[in-house]
């Protein structure tokens, strides 16, 4: 009985399950960041708190309501498209990649009215877990889908 729920949901759990992973490792870091307050400088990676109020790259600064809710949206069009994504291990991992990290920055939003960026490499705006995991999806799934064409 349990074996066959695996079978007939096996990419509803791999999705679910890097959402969480994903939400889970970026919160975690975010509330030690918070906490320490940490300064490390390892040559060109600097680990320092940063509260960003707006989106990348300095846009949108001071506009946490107008991103919630954007970031609401994309989530809420991930949900409800949720069946259209084809049952692959690839896109059920890049779009549970995807979804983890937009979570991850509506949590700060929602709750901190500010996103906690941590990892600053100097030469690109500081960012944080959710950050690298929407940009590295978005990537990946720009990659398949080209490929795909």
């Amino acid at each position: 009985m349990v074996t066959d729920f695996l079978r007939r949901h096996k990419f509803e759990l791999i999705f679910g399950a890097i959402t969480l992973l994903i939400i889970g490792l970026d919160q975690l870091l975010k509330y030690i960041i918070l906490l320490s307050t940490p300064s490390i400088n390892i040559g060109i990676l600097t680990i320092h708190l940063v509260q960003n109020t707006g989106a990348g790259f300095g846009i949108l600064k001071n506009q946490t309501l107008l991103l919630g809710i954007i970031s609401l949206c994309v989530a809420l069009a991930v949900l409800f498209n949720y069946h259209k994504i084809q049952k692959e291990y690839l896109l059920q991992v890049l779009w549970g990649t995807f979804f983890g990290g937009v979570i991850g920055n509506l949590i700060d939003r929602l709750f901190r009215k500010v996103v906690i960026d941590f990892i600053d490499f100097g030469f690109w705006p500081a960012f944080n877990v959710a950050d690298a995991a929407i940009t590295i999806s978005v990537i990946g799934l720009v990659i398949y889908y080209w490929k795909k064409e």
